[in-house]
């Protein structure tokens, strides 16, 4: 079956790029070639200019064309457009990428695969920590403050440690202003389906080189909805974000100092049904339509201060950050006032790194970085120990460019981390025992890119990743009320091991582009939860830490065609296959690995730059329309897209742990424009209906799949939600 999309996908490509070099026999006026080129929103221009894009999580500042592992990128005018419930699952549409829902407000990132904590997020400089080995513990960061994010996908443990595995999410800010401006922007969202109503306010400046920039948002939503469940108690949530940055820009570089806070009040949803009627229980009184809380919910505060460094030298830059979080994390069973289960997480993270500038084609970097953290239990209940920990690394990495053809880098790491849990004795016995446990990981990559021409690019890299235990994988013992599951760890773990290879291909022109990345990991000690039979607390299942070997193969793949100049076809194809080594068939396949996604969208540029597209002229230049006097649409588009989940039947059967996904597919239209008065523009309005069908579905890594079986219609679990209409306004103001 792989074979078959890999065949597929490369002939639809190849037969798209002869057609394409026969259309570039046709020339295009320059002039009109420069002007709109400067437009990120251009569809026709957009993917010309990707490859001059400059990443930042590879090896310091590089082009995206010579970057040898694969890299995405997510413009700000995509994350603006873009409809969803929180920060991942604006993402979650990315080719190789997936989430790992609860619900609508929690959401973790699944990257090829691997999530939880192989996949570091990054955000404001540093690493976010807020106990993300939780099934329902999501990313803590207000997407309204993210500008634009990078996506890293395979072992990335070269620059940023243990944990990053399966790859990294890097969350950049929205850059500073330009000196002398002052600029502030209002949002607002609205959904249909849970009422979600969200705002955001934000101001920013640079005034002789003293920048700032403000931001407040708030969210909130009652419970979802889908045509098997009506409504979903425990799924509302409420979310409130601060973000302030103070800082000066000068010649010498730069120093800011900036503090977020972030508050989540989210629902948990059991899916407890009536055992006559087959419905979702609820509170008496309850219609789905309350904002306010209902028991059990989780209580999340997240506060974080950065403190970010840059000191331009003449052969290079010195960077140096550090950062403080703590996270609060509650949960709330059978008070409104009183908490059960309270985890209080503490992290100190620093990193300092030196890159040079280019010389004789050489670029080279080197760095330390390291975090120190603790974590306490203040509640009723406990699920993992008290612990430290306290971890360090040391890398250097180095380019070579050859000629204008090649590009080589490469690069090696090492890492210490140290983990101690403490002794807890509970009614007399002993709840977690006393352990300590060290963990010391090498690690390198290296890579390669060759350009065949300037349409033309080959990527080659190998690299090996480090991942050490986490205290929920080493100690816990204790119901885990979000999970709805008991949980027991294994102390005798050992830290996993990966070598991946990637192969890319990349080819780019003025009327098509296609990619093709390649993938192979091996897992050495790969660890992974397995329902074991044994009952530790009544009502709950139980399920235990283990570990094996495994190997995941796959590919992603994506062809973009743009047959005229206002018209952008694209489509993309996921695909992973996730296995344990010398299993049987009932534990062959690891779980919770995402079922193969083709995605598919059809847009078209009505207006763009206030030329209209529409005539039939405009199919091969562009017919200016001077603006007028009144209010005006610019850059107007219209979109349709399909996503595609195949069937996901390779599941870890044993001891019911798994069941096979029904495939699914799914609808949605779209529509965007700046509104514009006497020629500036005053507003950007977006509108996204997804699921249009309404169709019933359960996404193959939806924890809710798993809940009460409805006794009445036989369906088991909850559903996702269903059809859902976003408004969205942006209002930029200069001051």
């Amino acid at each position: 079956m792989k074979t078959k999309y890999i065949l597929l996908l490369l002939c639809i490509s190849t037969a798209v790029a002869a057609q394409d070099n026969n259309n570039q026999r046709e020339t295009i006026n320059n002039n009109q070639h420069q002007h709109y080129a400067e437009d990120s929103t251009d569809v026709f221009f957009r993917h010309l200019n990707l490859n001059e894009v400059t990443v930042t999580g590879v090896t310091g500042d590089t082009k995206l064309k010579l970057a040898t592992a694969p890299v995405s990128i997510i413009s700000p005018q995509v994350l603006r457009a873009t409809a969803s419930t929180n920060i991942i699952d604006a993402i979650s549409h990315q080719p190789g990428v997936s989430q790992l829902t609860t619900g609508g407000s929690i959401s973790k990132p699944i990257i090829r695969g691997l999530g939880y904590n192989r996949v570091v997020v990054m955000s404001e400089g540093v690493r976010q920590e807020g106990q993300q080995w939780g099934d329902e513990h999501g990313v803590e960061v207000d997407g309204s403050s993210v500008g634009s994010i990078e996506i890293l996908k395979g072992p990335a443990s070269l620059m940023y440690g243990s944990d990053a595995m399966a790859g990294v999410v890097i969350m950049h800010a929205q850059p500073t202003l330009p000196e002398g401006d002052m600029r502030a922007n209002v949002s607002t969202e609205y959904q249909t389906n849970n009422g979600l109503f969200g705002y955001s306010l934000q101001m920013a400046g640079n005034q002789k080189g003293f920048v700032w920039d403000a931001r407040w948002s708030q969210k909130l939503a009652h419970a979802y909805k889908n045509k098997y469940d009506d409504y979903v108690p425990g799924s509302q949530f409420r979310e409130q974000a601060g973000r302030l940055m103070l800082g000066v820009n000068k010649g010498w570089g730069h120093s800011r100092l900036t503090a977020t806070a972030y508050h989540l009040t989210p629902g948990i949803i059991e899916g407890e049904r009536d055992p006559e009627t087959g419905e979702l229980e609820h509170e008496d009184g309850w219609t789905g339509h309350g904002y306010g809380k209902t028991l059990p919910f989780q209580q999340v505060k997240h506060y974080k201060v950065v403190w970010d460094n840059a000191l331009h030298l003449s052969s290079g830059y010195l960077k140096a950050i550090i950062g403080y979080q703590q996270n609060r994390r509650q949960e709330y069973e059978e008070s409104m006032d009183d908490y059960e289960l309270y985890f209080k997480l503490h992290t100190l993270t620093y990193d300092v790194r030196y890159i040079t500038n280019e010389w004789n084609g050489w670029k080279l970097s080197t760095g330390i970085g390291g975090m120190y953290q603790t974590s306490k239990n203040e509640g009723e209940e406990y699920l993992i120990p008290d612990y430290r920990l306290f971890d360090f690394g040391l890398y250097a990495t180095a380019t070579k460019t050859l000629s204008d053809r090649w590009t080589l880098n490469g690069g090696v790491r090492y890492d210490h981390r140290r983990l101690h849990g403490d002794e807890l004795m509970e009614d007399g016995e002993q709840r977690f025992t006393d352990f300590t446990r060290h963990f010391n990981g090498v690690t390198g990559s290296v890579g390669a890119v060759f350009n065949v021409n300037d349409h033309l690019n080959v990527k080659l890299n190998v690299a090996r990743g480090f991942r050490t235990p986490n205290m929920s994988e080493l100690a816990s013992n204790g119901v885990h009320e979000g999970s709805i599951r008991y949980e027991l760890g294994n102390q005798q773990l050992k830290a996993e091991y990966s070598l991946q290879a990637d192969l890319g291909v990349d080819f780019t022109s003025r009327y098509v582009s296609a990619q093709l990345a390649l993938f192979a990991n091996r897992i050495d000690n790969y660890i992974f939860t397995h329902r074991v039979p044994e009952e530790m607390e009544e009502g709950y299942l139980t399920y235990a830490y283990t570990q094996g070997d495994a190997r995941l193969l796959g590919f992603e793949a994506g062809v973009d065609v743009h047959p005229i100049h206002s018209v952008h076809f694209s489509n993309t194809f996921s695909y992973v296959d996730a296995q344990l080594l010398h299993a049987d068939d009932a534990t062959k396949y690891l779980p919770f690995t995402p079922a193969p996604k083709w995605t598919t969208e059809l847009k078209w540029e009505l207006q763009h730059h206030s030329h209209s597209t529409v005539s039939t002229h405009a199919m091969h230049e562009y017919r200016h329309d001077h603006p007028k006097n009144g209010v005006a649409l610019n850059n107007l588009y219209v979109a349709a897209g399909l996503d595609c989940y195949f069937r996901q039947s390779h599941v870890y059967r044993a001891d019911d742990t798994e069941t096979p996904t029904p495939g699914y597919a799914l609808l949605s239209l779209s529509a965007g424009t700046d509104i514009q008065v006497k020629g500036k523009k005053i507003a950007e309005l977006y509108v996204t209906a997804d699921n249009l069908l309404n169709t019933a579905y359960q996404n193959h890594l939806s924890r809710l799949k798993y809940a009460d079986m409805n006794v009445v219609t036989g369906r088991r679990g909850v559903y996702n939600m269903g059809r859902n209409v976003t408004f969205k306004v942006v209002v930029p103001i200069a001051l």
